[in-house]
């Protein structure tokens, strides 16, 4: 038996989810799929339209066998630390193969960029930094940086930093990529399979999205956006005498918020207003995310990986983890009052204020659903 790693978010659980699930079960009949599952707030800046206890549940109706939680403090980070965290856990739960989606598909070329950065760190971040200076975004000055016109996707630059990963910690797992059917910039498809922006933004239009979901979906998703968590976020902002304590509060924008919070009247506003060619919009709604839950500086100082968290198993999956837990090195019970479980049931109680699922009732119970 195959033990199969994936990586995901699941905003929301989607049509080309269940593909990546089928596809892993065509390539590896005979294999137990392990999920490391992000939770109530996302990397790219996002809060989850689905409650982490129904993202667990609807994995598991889908044929996933083992479900663990990536932490808030690892999940709402730049794609190198999102990265390092889920592989780690991946790892120690003795994955063999990782099977990722890539707009490009071209698994030899990710291979070759990532031994580039980590081979020539310094000259690489070096080169992309001048080109984000110049106000040229991300994936261009990456391309630039290595001198390719290498197509840079979402997913794609998402699947360099799980390779970089695996060669930096040299672990024994194996990628493998998976042609994604759609990009994840398209807003505007009606294809079977669209992507999870897609989705949200026809949510956002109010259209039904029932073609591009499964039921079990439909039934599942929240009302909720990081627009409802903006007069919390504003009071913080104005009430706090340093900004600067919190993770991705750099030099200055600091007070380019106190400045511009006052006359923000939403939380696109608030962006639209700080946003320059240094901020990313990623980057900002990230960092306000930082803000509004208290994840600061000193909390990422000396970060470790303080316990694996089983959100869910099938019989299969609890098995298997019965069968591996005595060489698990990371204990695998949460351990109360440490920085991520403080961290992870704050995030419950925020997501509670929108939310009918009672979140932090399922963060307290430490008890994985079955299925």
């Amino acid at each position: 038996m195959k033990i199969i790693g994936i990586i995901c978010e699941y905003n929301p659980f989607h049509n080309g989810h269940v593909y990546h699930i089928e596809k892993i079960k065509e390539m590896f009949p005979d294999s137990l799929i392990v999920l490391v599952l992000n939770g109530y707030f996302l990397e790219r800046g996002e809060i989850s339209i689905i409650s982490k206890e129904n993202k667990t549940r609807l994995a598991l109706e889908a044929g996933i066998d083992l479900v663990l939680e990536l932490p808030f403090v690892f999940g709402t980070q730049s794609a190198d630390i999102f990265a390092e965290a889920a592989l780690k856990i991946l790892n120690a739960v003795k994955c063999e193969y990782l099977v990722f989606g890539s707009e490009s598909n071209d698994l030899a070329t990710l291979e070759k960029i990532a031994t580039y950065q980590i081979t020539q760190e310094k000259e690489y971040n070096k080169k992309v930094q001048q080109y984000l200076n110049m106000g040229i975004n991300y994936p261009t000055s990456l391309a630039k940086a290595l001198d390719i016109t290498f197509p840079f996707k979402p997913n794609d630059l998402l699947g360099i930093s799980y390779l970089k990963a695996i060669k930096n910690n040299h672990y024994k797992i194996i990628p493998l990529s998976i042609k994604r059917t759609n990009d994840y910039l398209d807003t505007a498809s009606n294809e079977k399979i669209v992507s999870a922006s897609n989705i949200r933004e026809k949510l956002k239009n109010k259209q039904d999205i029932a073609k591009y979901v499964p039921e079990s979906t439909l039934s599942k998703m929240e009302n909720i956006t990081l627009e409802d968590y903006f007069p919390y976020l504003k009071y913080k902002i104005i009430t706090e005498d340093n900004l600067d304590i919190y993770l991705d509060v750099t030099e200055g924008i600091d007070n380019r918020l106190k400045k511009v919070i006052l006359s923000s009247n939403s939380l696109e506003e608030l962006i639209t207003k700080t946003k320059s060619k240094r901020y990313t919009y990623n980057k900002i709604r990230r960092m306000l995310i930082h803000i509004l839950v208290g994840l600061k500086k000193s909390d990422v100082q000396n970060l470790s990986l303080e316990y694996l968290k089983v959100l869910g198993f099938t019989k299969k999956g609890q098995q298997y983890l019965n069968k591996v837990k005595k060489e698990v090195t990371i204990p695998l019970t949460p351990l109360k009052n440490t920085l991520t479980y403080n961290l992870e049931l704050k995030c419950a109680y925020l997501y509670d204020l929108h939310s009918q699922n009672a979140s932090a009732k399922f963060e307290t119970s430490n008890k994985p659903l079955k299925y």
